[in-house]
């Protein structure tokens, strides 16, 4: 983080990203000494609720971020920045989103936990869309002119109040990461059993073994439980995901798998009334597969410089994930995040697990087309998955595997959702990939 006395005394001269929170009510003058060079502003955490209208002499900037501040409209400043392409005003008090405010390159809108009611019909109007991040709102509807964002792969509709999932939301060519539950979609749900609950004053915290949008994670003890365990514990009422509680029935929905982090247990009595739950700690040695989406990628995830994968722990990645995918799609469970970075390997035994159900949709039981329309999403998701595995596998030449992941990817990919394999049948050709 940046200091004020840094910007002013010129120490921060040439930076390209500058970070400062510091009880900010107005963007400090010495920021337009650095418009040669700035492409990320970062003025989260401060107490702003205007941007002056000489932004766009920052005429390199790329990315805004300006979340927990106390902006009530989205500044139309912003439509003037013909470079920006990252917009992220998470947790302000956001009630209107002025058409005029939306920069003409928006790539990534992230508007989370706001006031918003209606957005304008321009938000569809800008043809590198690809992330689009709502979650939390007040949304009854959403804007028809969505229905042209043919290159949006992200959305996070969570946590509003949309009545109905419209027809031309399943069919965007390149959508694969959905999140929509908590909505009031009147939908009907199959009965799930209960988890039991552990008192925090049962559990002993150990060590933080990693953080995701909606929580971190710890290495617990419980009172009462031989098993290894760790403990998620949510960070607030709304996440860039949606509402825990969603989680949680998206968890008991999907039950227990092999290839599943699904909790054991409910955590009560915090003292801050804090959510949690309780899982089977993943034994030692299992990694994340990648990392998450940078700002430079926006959607697709980040593997270590020199990361190679052999044929055959591809493939059983491969068949393991696509496993897990099959069971939660037909217990009706979409998991909305099916990204590498939330999937654990062990390279020494080869097997896969899928977490994270931070952004999962429990589907509507009675209500099999829109199930279906909406599972063909996600199978998407795991055509990138698979994309990315077969680009893993170093070979001069294609090898077996190789082109058996490159063809099914092609498949999952297919621009029409209605023409893309269902998980099952998605799985039964990896498995005779593997077998064969």
């Amino acid at each position: 983080m940046h200091t004020l006395e840094q910007l002013r005394s010129g120490a921060l001269a040439g930076v390209r990203r500058l970070d400062l929170a510091c009880g900010l009510t107005e963007l400090p003058d010495e920021i337009f000494a650095l418009a040669d060079t700035l492409e990320v502003l970062n003025i989260s955490g401060n107490r702003l609720s205007d941007l002056p209208h000489q932004l766009p002499r920052l005429h390199r900037l790329q990315v805004l971020f300006a979340s927990d501040n106390d902006f009530c409209v989205l500044p139309e400043v912003l439509g003037d920045c013909h470079g920006l392409q990252v917009v992220g005003f998470k947790a302000n008090h956001i009630a209107q989103v002025p058409p005029e405010a939306l920069p003409p390159a928006l790539r990534w809108l992230i508007l989370t936990d706001n006031a918003l009611a209606t957005l304008p019909e321009a938000l569809g109007q800008r043809p590198a869309l690809q992330k689009l991040m709502l979650a939390g709102n007040q949304l009854q509807t959403l804007p028809e002119s969505l229905q042209a964002a043919e290159r949006l792969e992200l959305l996070r509709i969570s946590a509003n109040r949309l009545s109905g999932v419209p027809q031309w939301l399943s069919e965007l060519p390149r959508l694969s990461w959905l999140a929509l539950a908590g909505n009031a979609m009147g939908w009907t749900f199959s009965a799930t059993p209960d988890l039991p609950g552990v008192p925090w004053s049962n559990v002993q915290l150990g060590a933080l073994l990693g953080e995701g949008a909606s929580g971190h994670i710890h290495r617990i003890q419980a009172t009462g439980w031989d098993q290894p365990l760790a403990l998620k514990l949510f960070k607030g009422a709304v996440t860039s995901d949606g509402l825990p509680a969603d989680e949680l029935a998206a968890c008991l929905a999907a039950g227990q798998h092999t290839g599943l982090t699904t909790p054991v247990a409910t955590l009560t009595g915090h003292p801050s009334q804090a959510q949690g739950l309780l899982m089977p700690l993943i034994p030692a040695g299992h990694v994340n597969l990648a990392g998450p989406p940078s700002l430079q990628t926006c959607t697709r995830d980040v593997y270590p410089s020199g990361f190679g994968l052999s044929d055959s722990l591809a493939l059983q990645i491969a068949c393991d994930v696509a496993n897990a995918v099959a069971h939660l799609h037909q217990r009706g469970v979409m998991h909305g995040d099916l990204y590498a970075h939330n999937i654990l390997m062990d390279p020494a035994l080869g097997e896969a697990r899928l977490g994270d159900f931070g952004a999962a949709t429990q589907l509507p039981a009675n209500q099999p087309d829109m199930c279906r329309q909406l599972l063909a999403l996600e199978v998407r998701a795991f055509g990138c998955l698979l994309e990315e595995l077969a680009a893993l596998v170093p070979s001069p030449s294609p090898s077996p595997a190789g082109r058996a992941l490159h063809a099914l990817a092609q498949a999952c990919l297919c621009l029409a959702p209605s023409e893309r394999p269902v998980m099952a049948e998605v799985r039964r050709q990896l498995e005779a990939a593997r077998a064969g």
